[in-house]
C-alpha cells in the first residue's frame, strides 16, 4: 500500500475503544491460536484494564494509529508504555504486509529519538519475531511464558551522533 494512503498519528480519547477492539480482533486471528485459555484471558484483561486507559489519558501510555485517508478507518495500532516499551502492535488482517506496522514503528522511533530514548524494548509474540528482527531488534533472552503469554524479550538500541 502506498504510504500516502494512510496517516500515522496519536489516537484521541474517543478512538481508544476502537484501537483496543482492533487489537483484540487481530489478536484473536493471529495470536490466540498459539495460546491457551490463560494467555487469551491475560491479553483480554490487559487491553480492557481501566488503569491502562487512565495511563493513556494521563499521557503515560501512547497509542499511535494508522488511519486510511479515504475513509478514516483505523487499520493499525501501536501502544507504547513509558516511551520505551512497545506493548501492542496490530494491523487488521486485510492490511498485513503493506508496510503499516513498519510505518507505525517508524513514527514511534522518530518520536522516541526526539526524546533522546536510548533503548526500546518489546516482548514479541511468536508471530512477530521475524518482523522485529527485520526492524533491527535483537533478542535479549529466549522465549518466555508468563500468565499464558508466549513472548521473546527484544530490544532496539538507538544511536545518536555526538
Amino acid at each position: 500500500m502506498d504510504r500516502r494512503a494512510y496517516e500515522i498519528r496519536s489516537i484521541s480519547r474517543k478512538e481508544w475503544e476502537d484501537a483496543m477492539q482492533l487489537a483484540w480482533d487481530t489478536f484473536l486471528i493471529f495470536e490466540a491460536p498459539e495460546y491457551g485459555r490463560e494467555g487469551i484471558e491475560s491479553f483480554r484483561k490487559f487491553i480492557r484494564d481501566p488503569m491502562l486507559r487512565r495511563m493513556f489519558i494521563m499521557g503515560e501510555y501512547m497509542v499511535y494509529g494508522a488511519f486510511l485517508r479515504t475513509t478514516g478507518e483505523l487499520v493499525g495500532v501501536l501502544g507504547v508504555r513509558g516511551y520505551t516499551h512497545v506493548s501492542l502492535l496490530f494491523v487488521q488482517a486485510d492490511y498485513h504486509l503493506q508496510g503499516i506496522a513498519r510505518a507505525l514503528l517508524f513514527k514511534y522511533v522518530n518520536d522516541a529519538r526526539k526524546k533522546k530514548v536510548r533503548r526500546i524494548t518489546v516482548h514479541s509474540s511468536p508471530f512477530a519475531v521475524g518482523f522485529y528482527h527485520k526492524q533491527g531488534f535483537k533478542d535479549i533472552d529466549r522465549e518466555i511464558v508468563a500468565d499464558g503469554i508466549r513472548y521473546t524479550p527484544m530490544e532496539l538500541e538507538l544511536s545518536y551522533l555526538t
